[in-house]
C-alpha cells in the first residue's frame, strides 16, 4: 500500500465541511487499508486561523518547515479577497513543488493571486465564478464542479470536494479503495445492519449492476453467498459479473467480498467490545483464528493493536 504526505493550507474563515470532507476520506484510507497516511495542519500566515463558524486552530508548524508533501490541500475561507500577501507566492510555490495541488472552496483565488493558475483551467465556488474570472483573466475558468489541469486540482462546495478527493483516493489507491471510502459517509442506514451503499450519491463511481451486486455483498456480510448465486440475483452472468468487477474495481467479486467483510470486523474490532468470535461470525469467518489470520495477511497494521 503506498504511503502519502498530505499538507493542510487553511485561510481565515475556512468551512469545517469543506475540511471533513477532503481530510476524513484519507483518514478512511488509513484506518481502513493501514495506509501510511499522514498530514499537517498549516496556516496562512503562520498564525492562528478561524473557520466560519469560529473554531480556532493554529498551525503545527511554519509553511517554511514542511518537506516535500505528495499532496496539498488549499482551503480558502470567506475572508478571501483579503489574503493577497498573507502567504507570500514565494512559500506557496516551495510548498507546492511537486506536489498535487487540491485548492477547495475559494482556495482557487488564492493560487490565482500568487499566479500559479495563468493558462490554466480551474473552477472555485459557484457564487464567485464571474467575480473570479473577471479578477483573473488568465485564469480558463469552468463551471464545472471540479476541474483537474495538470497537478492542480480545483473545486467549490463540500459536495464537490469529497467527490474531487474520492478521485484522488481512485487514482493513488484504486478504485475498490475509493469505493469504500465513499460508502462510508454515504451508506443508506435504513437498510439492514446500515451497511448497504447509496443508490444515489455514489451513481457516477460505478455501474448500477456492479453497485447492485455490492449492495447485496454488504446485506450478506455473515452468511455469504458465492459468486454464482450474487450474479443470479443481479440478473447477470457470472462471466460478466467478473469482467464487471476487474473494469470497474480492478479486483474480483471474491477478493471484494472479502475485503468487505476484513473492513466490517476492522470496525468492530476498534469501535465495539464485541469478543472476536462473535466478530469473525458476524463478518462470515468461520471461527476468530481464521478472521485474525486473514486480517495479517490483508493488512499491513496489526489487527489486535486497538484492542
Amino acid at each position: 500500500m503506498r504511503s502519502i504526505r498530505v499538507s493542510v493550507l487553511l485561510c481565515d474563515a475556512f468551512s469545517n465541511m469543506v475540511l471533513a470532507c477532503l481530510l476524513e476520506p484519507l483518514r478512511v484510507v488509513r484506518d481502513q487499508t493501514g495506509a501510511d497516511v499522514r498530514w499537517n495542519i498549516l496556516t496562512e500566515g503562520d498564525r492562528a486561523v478561524s473557520s466560519s463558524s469560529g473554531l480556532s486552530v493554529s498551525p503545527e508548524m511554519l509553511i517554511s518547515d514542511t518537506l516535500e508533501p505528495d499532496l496539498v490541500i488549499i482551503i480558502g475561507g470567506d475572508a478571501f479577497r483579503n489574503t493577497k500577501g498573507v502567504t507570500s507566492a514565494r512559500s506557496l510555490g516551495r510548498l507546492m513543488q511537486g506536489a498535487t495541488v487540491i485548492a477547495a472552496d475559494t482556495g482557487a483565488w488564492i493560487l490565482a493571486q500568487g499566479g500559479f493558475l495563468n493558462a490554466r483551467k480551474a473552477t472555485l465556488h459557484w457564487q464567485l465564478l464571474e467575480e473570479f474570472a473577471e479578477e483573473f483573466p488568465k485564469v480558463e475558468v469552468l463551471p464545472d464542479r471540479h476541474v483537474q489541469d495538470g497537478r492542480f486540482w480545483t473545486c467549490g462546495s463540500a459536495a464537490a470536494a469529497l467527490d474531487l478527493m474520492l478521485l484522488f483516493i481512485r487514482e493513488r489507491f484504486g478504485a475498490s479503495v475509493a469505493f469504500d471510502a465513499g460508502a462510508m459517509f454515504l451508506h443508506d442506514n435504513a437498510r439492514r445492519h446500515g451497511a448497504s451503499y447509496p443508490d444515489q450519491a455514489l451513481s457516477q463511481a460505478v455501474s448500477p449492476k456492479l453497485k447492485r451486486v455490492v449492495v447485496l455483498m454488504s446485506e450478506a456480510l455473515e452468511k455469504t453467498q458465492p459468486v454464482p448465486s450474487l450474479a443470479e440475483q443481479a440478473n447477470i452472468s457470472e462471466r460478466s459479473l467478473r469482467r464487471l468487477f476487474w473494469t470497474e474495481l480492478q479486483t474480483t467479486p471474491g477478493r471484494y467480498y472479502l475485503l468487505l467483510r476484513l473492513a466490517r470486523a476492522r470496525e468492530l474490532l476498534r469501535y465495539s467490545d464485541i469478543s472476536l468470535d462473535q466478530i469473525a461470525l458476524r463478518c462470515g469467518f468461520a471461527n476468530a483464528t481464521t478472521l485474525t489470520r486473514s486480517l495479517r495477511k490483508n493488512f499491513s497494521s496489526a489487527p489486535l493493536r486497538g484492542r
